[in-house]
């Protein structure tokens, strides 16, 4: 390759660099989506029931900070989920007035089949790739996780 090309490969304009990016995330994305155990958990219920496993008992209020939405939201998707049986409510320990948020065992074994699901999708496809390749990957997921909390 001429020098003339490797500095055009170093020098990507941002705004095309941002297209390239949101487009391969969107696809990624949208062919990860596809596996979930259930096609009618919405993906607002979805990222809800796998942070609130992480991360439980919570508040709605924590849980809509979290997933940037407004508290109203977040307990019309949290409605859903009770309703499914993936979320139970229950009142805190010390704040009766507070509603506190836990997984269902059904609710946690949803979020692990999802999981097991899209790993079984990515890992065969990230098996195919160079030893440069997933090192380079490595290294984009990083900055990618940096953009997402920016």
């Amino acid at each position: 390759m001429s020098d003339t090309n490797t500095g055009a490969l170093r020098t990507v304009p941002h705004a095309q660099l941002a297209t390239d990016v949101r487009q391969g995330v969107l696809r990624l994305s949208r062919r990860l989506r596809q596996q979930k155990a259930d096609t009618h958990v919405s993906d607002a219920q979805m990222a809800a029931l796998g942070f609130l496993l992480q991360n439980e008992p919570l508040t709605i209020g924590a849980l809509s900070e979290h997933e940037g939405v407004t508290p109203p939201s977040m307990n019309r998707t949290v409605n859903a989920l009770v309703e499914l049986g993936f979320v139970e409510r229950s009142a805190h320990a010390d704040d009766r007035r507070k509603v506190m948020l836990c997984t269902t065992p059904v609710g946690a074994n949803f979020v692990l089949e999802t999981r097991r699901r899209r790993d079984e999708w990515l890992v065969p496809r990230l098996a195919k790739l160079s030893p440069d390749e997933r090192r380079t990957l490595a290294e984009a997921t990083r900055i990618l996780r940096e953009l997402g909390r920016s």
